[in-house]
């Protein structure tokens, strides 16, 4: 039985309005009236990295229903032909079309790196889609370094043999920036990263996605009019602590810019955070709530207290 099949929450396949086809899962709480969730994922990763998030959040006294997302070429749907439609306008429209097929209204984004990016563009483009976002480790300054850390593997890591080898070669990626993830921990987040087929590690991503990254000696351009246009909606800022990709500055600078932003800071963990960690997972959990309440959040901080 593959991760897949092991998972929680239910798969669905749609068709994006240029007839490719996307998967989702869903996490249903179905006698909720909590506001849902959308999960969305960074560059060359997929739904299964929000699944321990999911479950927390779709279960308990305050469950919420929770969608994740494999956007076009990644974990269970179907690869472009065209790379050049692995871009984030492409991918919002495939945002769009999950909501309207899932039927959901004013959600809750929770987007990751390239998903945060994606939740910026969604609010400008249709301002009444989000309710309250969280953007895990990613703003309108994207560091020089850690995009070029990311164009230096993406469609370039080889393809491991066996699970241990993936987690083995996930771990040596990772371990400088994740010094307080367990050991133990790589192989399921390398069964995150990677499909599986017959068993075995399998490309969680097609290759061809590394064509897309603009990686040039120009700098890269701020995007604040982008993270402006969620100065409507209530945002959580997570920032890995060790990220290379959202600064400490650009991070405080989000807080000062928006009307109502909070702030977590997730010690140990580099970019992207994880969400596997109970306090990350209860701070945002914590979050939400707060926002369903209907109170403002802006300069708190949020914490597994």
């Amino acid at each position: 039985m593959s991760l897949d099949q092991q998972l929680q929450g239910t798969s669905h396949y749609f068709s994006a309005r240029d007839g490719l086809r996307l998967h989702a899962r869903c996490y249903e709480a179905p006698a909720s009236r909590r506001r849902p969730v959308l999960c969305l994922a960074g560059l060359t990763r997929n739904s299964r990295d929000f699944h321990d998030l999911a479950v927390a959040l779709s279960t308990g006294p305050a469950a919420r229903t929770v969608w994740a997302l494999d956007s076009r070429g990644r974990g269970l749907s179907e690869h472009d032909k065209n790379w050049r439609n692995y871009a984030i306008p492409v991918e919002t429209q495939d945002a769009i079309d999950l909501a309207i097929v899932a039927g959901l209204h004013r959600a809750s984004i929770v987007g990751t790196s390239r998903g945060g990016l994606i939740a910026m563009v969604l609010a400008a483009a249709q301002p009444s889609f989000i309710g309250a976002v969280v953007l895990n480790d990613i703003g309108p300054v994207i560091e020089r370094d850690g995009l070029a850390r990311i164009a230096g593997y993406v469609g370039r890591m080889p393809l491991p043999g066996s699970w241990k080898d993936a987690a083995d070669l996930v771990a040596g990626m990772s371990q400088r920036q994740f010094p307080a993830v367990p050991p133990e921990r790589w192989e399921e987040v390398a069964r995150a990263w990677f499909n599986e087929k017959n068993g075995r590690p399998a490309p969680g991503y097609d290759p061809a996605i590394g064509r897309s990254i603009p990686v040039t000696a120009a700098p890269i351009p701020a995007l604040w009019p982008q993270f402006m246009a969620l100065s409507g909606v209530p945002m959580l800022a997570v920032r890995g602590a060790n990220s290379d990709i959202l600064s400490e500055a650009t991070h405080l600078e989000m807080q000062r810019r928006h009307p109502d932003c909070a702030s977590l800071v997730v010690a140990g963990q580099g970019h992207a955070p994880l969400l596997k960690d109970a306090p990350t997972i209860v701070a945002i959990a914590r979050f939400l709530s707060t926002v369903d309440a209907g109170e403002e959040v802006s300069g708190r901080t949020f914490n597994a207290a």
